[in-house]
């Protein structure tokens, strides 16, 4: 669709050449869940490539990656997650709620997470640059900054395609509500054709014009960690919209999330709540955080002091860890059931 909108308005050239054309619209790995690659953005690519080892090592190392957030930390939430919500929504009490939807919007970050780093490293693999899919969300300060941090690719295809398309902000302040309202409630219904992500979509729009509204300013003015805490409060809130099979069970649910009279079935939770997934949310708590990132940052600043020994010696330890990884991703997949990636159903 991208294509075709861009060719229509001239911002690019038709592709006359089928093989090219034909490459752009099957580019496999990223082609089921993203990250939405554009024409635009491979266009030089599809026709002049450059493959180096430099390059393939990085798509080899962004493969393992993204592979180690999939099958060792959102698998392992994920079983803890089907134990919490296959509990009749009644018995819910408010700390196996809340360490539901905790586990669930880590499961969701590190599955479609780790899936955009394994096609941005195959990707890279074979000379293909693809656009970043995720920049640390759960770090966000506000529900605007989430969406700018949470499936970018996505988020931009809806403004540049349907809220600029609708006017923007360029036809008043009611229009540009309604036009954002209007594209969350399509992105929810992207997701799906049920009630249960229209609302989720809505849900989300909602606290968006919210926030336009001036509340953004509030938030701006007030400590980043109170910022923070309600970032992630009303986006985990959300989640049993998002998890549940149908709306009576997510109203339940989220009713239980807050009452406080129910009792907690300790037992259940334990057997659950094992020491393998409490060390996997233990990972995932700081992995959500840019702290790889910033490790990356300080070797390459190590070359850049030439500081040769040193570099050399953390650029070791970093294949070692990778081969490590690889290793422990190759145990969990051997003795692991099925685990296909959440995205590929929406």
């Amino acid at each position: 669709m991208s294509y075709t909108v861009d060719v229509y308005r001239g911002h690019v050239k038709a592709n006359r050449n089928f093989i090219d054309f034909a490459t752009y619209v099957t580019l496999f790995p990223q082609l089921i869940a993203g990250p939405i690659v554009r024409y635009s953005e491979v266009e030089i690519e599809l026709k002049n490539r450059e493959v180096t080892i430099n390059k393939f090592a990085e798509g080899v190392e962004r493969f393992i990656i993204g592979l180690t957030k999939k099958v060792i930390i959102a698998n392992n939430c994920a079983f803890l997650v089907d134990g919490i919500f296959s509990l009749p929504v009644e018995d819910i009490s408010p700390l196996i709620g809340w360490v539901g939807v905790f586990a669930f919007g880590f499961q969701v970050y590190f599955d479609f997470s780790g899936y955009s780093d394994m096609a941005i490293g195959l990707g890279k693999m074979f000379g293909f640059n693809f656009p970043q899919n995720f920049n640390y969300p759960y770090i966000a300060k506000s529900i605007q900054e989430f969406w700018r941090r949470w499936h970018i690719t996505l988020s931009r295809w809806f403004k540049d395609y349907l809220y600029i398309s609708l006017g923007g902000n360029r036809k008043g302040v009611l229009r540009t509500y309604l036009n954002l309202f209007a594209v969350f409630f399509l992105m929810g219904l992207w997701h799906g054709a049920s009630w249960n992500y229209i609302l989720w979509g809505c849900y989300h729009g909602l606290f968006i014009v919210i926030e336009k509204l001036g509340f953004n300013k509030v938030l701006e003015s007030v400590n980043s960690k109170i910022s923070l805490i309600y970032t992630l409060v009303i986006i985990n809130f959300s989640y049993p919209i998002f998890r549940c099979d149908t709306l009576p069970e997510a109203f339940t649910y989220m009713k239980n999330m807050f009452n406080f009279s129910s009792t907690t079935n300790y037992e259940y939770l334990n057997f659950y709540l094992n020491k393998e997934i409490i060390i996997t949310l233990i990972f995932a708590i700081i992995l959500a955080t840019p702290i790889h990132k910033k490790i990356t940052n300080h070797i390459k600043h190590l070359k850049d002091l030439n500081k040769t020994s040193t570099y050399n010696l953390f650029v070791n330890l970093k294949i070692a860890s990778l081969f490590i990884l690889l290793l422990v991703d190759y145990i969990y997949i051997s003795k692991g059931a099925y685990n296909p990636f959440v995205y590929f159903k929406f």
